[in-house]
């Protein structure tokens, strides 16, 4: 798959491809992909603490309502649980 063969690409290890993922969909201000990001982070065992870290360095390129309106989407996806891990 092109997913798998884009991961497998450079030397990011897997928690770096995640958080990236969630700064790209938090970029793209798209909610979908933030929240299942979000969760898929969780599941991967990314603290909360580190998903906010990645939307406050939204701040500087997207502007602070962005950022908040990023936490506020990690935050009401983690409230309605994980999802499941591809395999």
């Amino acid at each position: 798959m092109l997913g798998e063969a884009a991961a497998e690409a450079g030397p990011l290890d897997a928690r770096a491809r995640r958080l990236v993922k969630l700064a790209l969909a938090i970029g793209a201000q798209a909610q979908g992909a933030t929240s299942s990001h979000a969760r898929r982070a969780k599941a991967d065992n990314v603290s909360l603490a580190e998903m906010h870290h990645v939307a406050v360095l939204a701040v500087t390129t997207l502007g602070l309502p962005a950022a908040v309106r990023a936490m506020a989407w990690i935050d009401t996806a983690l409230e309605k649980g994980p999802v499941r891990k591809r395999k």
